[in-house]
């Protein structure tokens, strides 16, 4: 029987329940040096792979959307290969159709997660794809298609949910759109708010559209900080595959931002809307004119301190006094980076590293954002969130009584990075310690060899999203901390990156198969 599809056609005959299946292609074994094989696709350049805002995609995506629906899991590589090497397919619209697929077939529920990384992901892959060398830039994108077919097999087991289409009939003119949004979120109200975003998408504009989703990203700690992740990813991705297919994008993520337990957030104080409630009123307190602060590495020790015992509060109330006397906001992100780091040494498990990406997600919020309240918003929400991760690392496993000081107990540089990733396999607080000293030397290259390399190792090792999307976050926020802590902050990350011992994770072996 037919059923609709999101985008108004008839999806006759096969269904992704035929067409889903597991499986993986047979390949030859690779290692770090054997991916010359990807010789056989053009490169990706980096003009291509970047915003440009002259390019915008061909409104007919609908039948590469289609080709990564309805093929086969252990046929899709090869589909989209021979496609790509024949100059039938670009790279945005590879990009595009992924995160289209995603969004239209892998509900946000019952948490903002698990399953829906296949959407969340997206964009880590394609900032791995953009730091790659060329010849390498398909691999991500190509572990990406892969990994949605998993979540889509996942989401058939499910109930097998797919978008439905806009309530036409409710959506408001564009001039009461974004009024009628604010008060369906305030409201916690899907139904309302699916059909005033669809309204918003068609006449708002882009900077509007972010600056209040980074508010309802940043609203509440439900999903261990995914909410916050989806809005930054999906607008980065957005603004590469093109403005034109914002609309169902975007109703995913009102429907993900929605996602609460038990009765309606609006009507309860529940813990995890407590602090932006508060911060609400925090924000009007600051002086009007923090954004001129300047760098005090004191301060940031005091953050990185408070962030090991101290409440959300204590973490809330410390930043706007210490903006409030002239300290910069770099200085608080360079506390909150690093401490999220720390929590990374102390437990190297799934709840730490979402203190890492959820600070890179508000991290991008608060630079990105246009309207002031929403910044400030972003960064005290951050420092909010930081403790609430340290609690939830409870009854997890070991916390391990550690710090930041400790990572100053090499002996002696290593001799490599190679020697790095190798004991990292082994022994992780060594690792850590090592990079520690490989970074602080006279080399400032140093950096990126390491860098280079970890990415090469998730490239070849991961069969996790999480790989993907911490990976992306610390290469990158790298870059955003300060240089007095910049090494610091890399030192912590090595905790949940890939080493270089163990099996690969038979990726690479099915591109090999797939383009040879």
């Amino acid at each position: 029987m037919a059923t609709q599809g999101r985008f108004g056609f008839d999806r006759t005959g096969i269904t992704r329940r035929d067409v889903l299946k597991t499986g993986v292609a047979a390949g030859i074994a690779a290692g770090v040096g054997e991916l010359g094989f990807l010789s056989g696709l053009a490169p990706v350049s980096a003009a291509e792979a970047s915003v440009d805002p002259k390019v915008m995609l061909d409104p007919s995506i609908e039948p590469v959307v289609r080709l990564i629906e309805d093929t086969p899991r252990d046929r899709l590589l090869e589909e989209i290969g021979s496609r790509l090497k024949a100059g039938k397919l670009s790279y945005q619209e590879v990009l595009a159709g992924l995160l289209l697929a995603g969004v239209r077939n892998v509900q946000p529920r019952p948490s903002v997660g698990h399953k829906f990384h296949a959407v969340l992901v997206v964009n880590s892959a394609h900032l791995a794809s953009l730091a790659s060398p060329p010849e390498h830039r398909w691999l991500p994108i190509f572990w990406a298609l892969d990994y949605y077919k998993s979540s889509a097999e996942s989401d058939v087991r499910e109930g097998n949910w797919t978008m439905g289409p806009v309530d036409e009939s409710a959506v408001p003119a564009g001039h009461n759109a974004k009024q009628a949004f604010v008060t369906a979120m305030e409201n916690w109200d899907e139904s309302a708010a699916d059909a005033a975003i669809a309204g918003l998408a068609r006449s708002g504009g882009t900077n509007e559209l972010f600056d209040l989703f980074c508010r309802y990203g940043a609203r509440d700690f439900r999903s261990i900080g995914h909410k916050a992740i989806f809005v930054a990813n999906g607008f980065r991705t957005l603004q590469t595959i093109g403005r034109q297919h914002s609309e169902p994008v975007l109703r995913s993520l009102a429907y993900a931002l929605l996602m609460h337990e038990g009765s309606n957030p609006a009507q309860r104080d529940d813990e995890a809307d407590r602090p932006y409630r508060k911060n609400l009123e925090r924000v009007k307190s600051i002086r009007s004119d923090w954004r001129d602060g300047t760098l005090d590495d004191g301060a940031t020790r005091e953050l990185i301190s408070t962030l090991r015992t101290g409440s959300n509060d204590d973490t809330c109330e410390l930043c706007v006094e210490m903006l409030n006397r002239g300290v910069s906001a770099q200085s608080l992100w360079d506390g909150m980076l690093v401490g999220a780091g720390e929590l990374l040494m102390r437990q190297p498990a799934i709840v730490a590293l979402h203190a890492v990406t959820t600070s890179n997600a508000l991290r991008y919020a608060f630079e990105a954002a246009g309207d002031d309240e929403a910044r400030r918003i972003a960064l005290l929400q951050n420092a909010a969130f930081l403790p609430m991760f340290r609690e939830g690392m409870q009854g997890r496993g070991n916390v391990a009584d550690v710090s930041i000081d400790e990572l100053d107990g090499a002996k002696e540089a290593p001799e490599s990075h190679e020697k790095i990733l190798s004991e990292l396999s082994r022994d992780p607080m060594s690792a850590a310690r090592e990079t520690f000293a490989w970074l602080n030397s006279d080399d400032p290259l140093r950096a990126t060899e390491l860098i280079d390399a970890a990415r090469v190792q998730v490239f070849l090792k991961s069969n996790d999203a999480h790989s993907y999307k911490f990976s992306s976050a610390v290469l990158e926020d790298y870059h955003h901390v300060s240089p007095k802590w910049r090494n610091t902050f890399l030192a912590t990350s090595v905790f949940k990156l890939q080493g270089s011992g163990g099996r690969n994770s038979g990726l690479v072996e099915r591109a090999q198969a797939a383009l040879g």
